[in-house]
């Protein structure tokens, strides 16, 4: 099968095949962009392996496109950018492993040699690059025909493919989980099934970094709960997040039983993401980082991993605050608190940052219950002021977490708290416009009360500090300099404090 028509038509295929050409070596585009040219799916990632050096072929190409060339000879690979895509070389190589490393020992080899290494079939065809047969595809496991039949088989004996290199248990995952569509949903074969969980002991030599690569892969997808079902159901999700697989079950007393908590958390990230995905697409969202010392605000225009991490992990305390009360029936009293206290351990345990994105993760299982417990008979100034000041720029996130939360089998109940969450989200604008809390500065700094009052650090500051931001809060006074400088020197002479002569 020859193929070239909207697959092979950018210049850059036509360049590689006169480069190694010249050469005197044959080239082939191979993995995902083949895998993806027959999905119909936009990919802008080509990876080109050589029988002989990739480093070579890049610079020869590099030269003649005028493109750098970035290089990475500890790998024996080349990456340069033309017209708009990534291209990578490697030349092409043959593995073999030791046992307790997932490290490969690697050897100059042939195409099929490389392709024999590869971790599913569907990642394994190839085009060819040579001018004799330009386009044909090489495609000695099926791959083609799997790809068809919605199938992730590996080339080799799966114990083989997966004792080699075990992070290829998770990877079958994602591949299952990305590739799925309304109109084809990919399987892993049962054999492959099988061996991933007779070969579950081999995760422990893979670094927790590289585990959370593919997770976040899975969790950008647009329905990551079928990742984390199969990770479930293979015994991965185990080998990393145990907190996770304690959601699963429901206990019953007194024939009342509770929420299943892991269906219920997948189904919360379910909705994260479309609701996510459905805001990029109009515009709505906007992420806030630091330029030049300044913070901006950007359109998101890609999932926020860190919001589908949230979602995850909001419910992940509720085992731990389970109780029983014959008057309530289940309780999980504090689990947002709980929960919000176990993200650092949990991020530190998958060796992930334990920066901002921590803390933003933190700060929503933190709040995912606010936004609707403020809803009683009347959604409070107070109390939104205090919403808006805790989530800060997060807010819009948060709100779009606590939406996805509700769930519910009683469609009455779904329409009366989603009745209330627009309540919510109104008043949010209102009190925003209104008194600018988002972003919310104390007008009282602790060097002006220091003047003032001629005193030196003490804990008197942060108090009336705290006083000024609290009447504010709670509607006391405006969000002014001049209205809190007046509460600020009244609260001061309460407690004997005057401005100095």
């Amino acid at each position: 099968m020859t193929i070239t028509q909207g697959f092979l038509d950018h210049e850059i295929f036509s360049i590689v095949s006169e480069v190694a050409a010249e050469k005197g070596v044959r080239a082939f585009v191979i993995g995902g962009y083949v895998r993806d040219c027959f999905l119909g799916r936009p990919s802008k990632d080509i990876d080109i392996v050589v029988e002989g050096s990739g480093i070579e072929i890049a610079e020869a190409v590099g030269a003649r496109v005028r493109s750098n060339v970035s290089v990475f000879r500890n790998f024996g690979t080349a990456m340069l950018r033309f017209k708009g895509i990534e291209v990578e070389f490697v030349g092409a190589r043959k593995e073999s492993y030791n046992r307790d490393s997932r490290k490969p020992i690697v050897e100059d080899g042939t195409l099929e040699d490389d392709q024999l290494r590869r971790d599913f079939t569907i990642n394994a065809m190839a085009f060819s690059l040579q001018k004799e047969d330009f386009g044909a595809l090489v495609d000695p496991f099926g791959g083609i025909r799997d790809l068809a039949s919605g199938i992730i088989r590996t080339p080799l004996d799966p114990d083989t493919t997966y004792s080699d290199d075990p992070l290829r248990m998770v990877r079958a995952v994602r591949f299952a989980t990305k590739l799925s569509t309304d109109e084809m949903q990919f399987t892993i074969v049962p054999e492959s099934l099988d061996s991933i969980k007779r070969n579950l002991h081999r995760m422990e030599i893979l670094s927790k970094e590289r585990i959370v690569e593919e997770l976040n892969k899975i969790l950008v997808t647009p329905r990551p709960s079928m990742g984390f079902r199969l990770l479930d159901e293979t015994g991965l999700l185990g080998c990393f997040l145990p907190q996770l697989v304690k959601l699963k079950g429901v206990e019953t007393v007194e024939g009342k039983g509770h929420k299943e908590n892991f269906s219920h958390t997948l189904e919360v990230l379910d909705n994260v993401a479309a609701a996510e995905m459905e805001a990029i697409a109009a515009g709505q969202l906007k992420d806030y980082v630091f330029e030049d010392g300044v913070e901006v605000s950007k359109v998101r225009i890609e999932p926020n991993v860190w919001l589908r991490w949230a979602a995850l992990l909001h419910d992940i305390a509720k085992p731990a605050t389970k109780r029983y009360d014959p008057a309530l029936g289940w309780t999980f009293h504090g689990h947002e608190v709980v929960g919000a206290r176990w993200i650092p351990k949990i991020f530190q345990s998958l060796k992930m940052p334990l920066n901002e994105k921590m803390k933003y993760v933190q700060k929503l299982v933190n709040l995912h219950l606010r936004p609707i417990a403020l809803v009683t008979d009347e959604v409070t100034d107070s109390a939104v002021r205090r919403l808006l000041f805790d989530a800060g720029n997060d807010i819009d996130d948060l709100m779009l977490l606590c939406n996805a939360d509700i769930t519910s089998k009683n469609p009455r109940k779904v329409a009366r708290l989603k009745q209330n969450f627009e309540l919510v989200k109104a008043k949010l604008v209102e009190v925003e416009e209104k008194d600018a809390i988002r972003n919310f500065k104390n007008p009282i700094g602790g060097d002006y009360v220091m003047e003032l009052f001629g005193i030196e650090p003490c804990n008197t500051i942060g108090m009336l500090k705290e006083k000024v931001k609290n009447a504010i809060l709670d509607g006391e006074i405006e969000n002014s300099f001049e209205a809190a400088d007046v509460y600020m020197r009244k609260s001061a002479a309460e407690i004997g404090l005057f401005p100095k002569e």
